[in-house]
């Protein structure tokens, strides 16, 4: 039986293991703003990033609906909701995995621009479209949950 100091030592050194989680984020190195909504069973307000370096962030979460989050970037400030191009950095949380892609919608919104998606562990997959061009084939990566995975615009 754990005496209650020992269960508290041995709370407080699992603790850190079991709160590891990562986060999505965002890095625009464009030289314009970018407008990013956070959506999963719901669509967050509109985030603007900064042009030359703004950033965004979230820890990685497993939404209770839909199960995964997208993270959907757009050029013009109202570009959800009129059928602009729309890059989509979409995670999923399982566990200790987190599963991340990159698609696009409507058409390229970064067209001509590098845009990189990769996990802080460098042994892990990186998604690059050298022009802002999806290539062919599968785009769906999958590494530790407990580092953050960053999409770079205009990398």
């Amino acid at each position: 039986m754990l005496t209650p100091l020992l269960t508290l030592v041995t709370l407080t050194i699992a603790a850190p293991l079991v709160s590891a989680i990562g986060n999505a984020r965002v890095v625009n190195k464009c030289p314009f703003q970018v407008t990013l909504w956070s959506v999963g069973g719901s669509v967050s307000s509109p985030y603007n990033i900064a042009a030359s370096g703004g950033t965004y962030s979230e820890p990685f979460v497993r939404d209770p609906q839909t199960g995964g989050k997208a993270l959907k970037l757009t050029i013009q400030p109202d570009g959800l909701y009129t059928g602009k191009p729309q890059t989509v950095f979409a995670y999923n949380l399982d566990g200790g995995q987190v599963w991340y892609d990159l698609s696009d919608v409507f058409g390229d919104a970064f067209a001509g621009k590098r845009i990189v998606e990769q996990s802080a562990i460098a042994t892990c997959p990186a998604i690059v479209w050298g022009n802002g061009i999806p290539p062919a084939g599968s785009q769906v990566k999958v590494c530790d949950s407990g580092a953050d995975v960053t999409l770079t615009l205009c990398a």
